[in-house]
């Protein structure tokens, strides 16, 4: 994928964050884009935002944790634009809570946010871009994704099952011409933490430290958009601490020592 002009791209989470960024940009570009989240209000003004119309654009809301209707969406797509080129699962929801303290249904509910939503709405896309012979899924993991960390269990844990689905994904799919990119970003300025799903399934409302001080969600998105155009399989996005996924594959110990001293925010 050479250009993103006239790709049809379809973006969940896109109402604020890295997804609202990456809408501004894709539509820089001059993409055709449908935008997903839950709060319809939301995605008409980062659709505005971006200088988007009803010729380029779409908006379908609905909540990451109940996406039984994905193949009427996809179908949807298609049938306005004739194709999906382009899929980013985006959205997501972090957690700040111990694993004791995290009841069964927060548990499920983190999982259908982070996890089974990515599958069904790729399963939804699949036939088309199968059917073309083309088309890109692009599934935004986390550097959670590689190591677990204090009050992240299942947000940790779904992230990882991410990596195993679609990897194993890429391997079937890749000789029909549909590719697969895994991001794991590492901190970025964005409302993750105030989102966040705490013990009792509320939002955890504060934001930590370390995203006060990252990267702006728009250097990330520019990064993602650099890792499609260029045929990435994989890209870590983030400042130093995504050194900590190069000291745990090759001095495990000394990750252990580190990791135990970090703040949980």
């Amino acid at each position: 994928m050479s250009t993103l002009q006239n790709k049809v791209i379809w973006i969940t989470g896109a109402s604020s964050g890295i997804g609202e960024a990456l809408v501004g940009e894709c539509a820089k570009q001059n993409a055709i884009i449908i935008l997903s989240a839950r709060r319809e209000s939301e995605l008409v003004r980062v659709a505005k935002a971006a200088n988007l119309n009803s010729t380029n654009s779409l908006i379908i809301p609905f909540d990451l944790s109940e996406t039984i209707h994905a193949k009427e969406y996809a179908q949807q797509i298609v049938s306005t634009f004739g194709r999906i080129d382009l899929l980013i699962n985006n959205g997501g929801q972090s957690q700040r809570a111990a694993a004791i303290e995290t009841s069964a249904e927060t548990e499920r509910t983190l999982f259908e946010i982070n996890y089974f939503s990515a599958v069904n709405l790729s399963k939804a896309v699949l036939p088309f871009m199968l059917k073309n012979k083309s088309g890109k899924i692009v599934v935004i993991s986390s550097i959670a994704g590689k190591f677990g960390f204090y009050l992240r269990s299942s947000y940790s844990a779904a992230k990882h099952a991410l990596h195993g689905y679609f990897e194993s994904l890429r391997l079937e799919v890749e000789k029909n011409g549909v590719s697969v990119l895994l991001v794991c970003p590492g901190k970025v300025k964005t409302n993750v933490s105030l989102n966040a799903i705490s013990s009792s399934g509320d939002k955890h409302n504060k934001m930590d430290d370390s995203h006060e001080n990252a990267m702006s969600a728009k250097e990330c998105a520019q990064q993602i958009i650099a890792g499609i155009l260029n045929d990435k399989e994989e890209i870590l996005i983030g400042g130093k601490e995504l050194l900590a996924v190069k000291i745990k594959r090759f001095f495990p110990k000394l990750f252990s020592k580190i990791i135990r001293n970090q703040s949980p925010y």
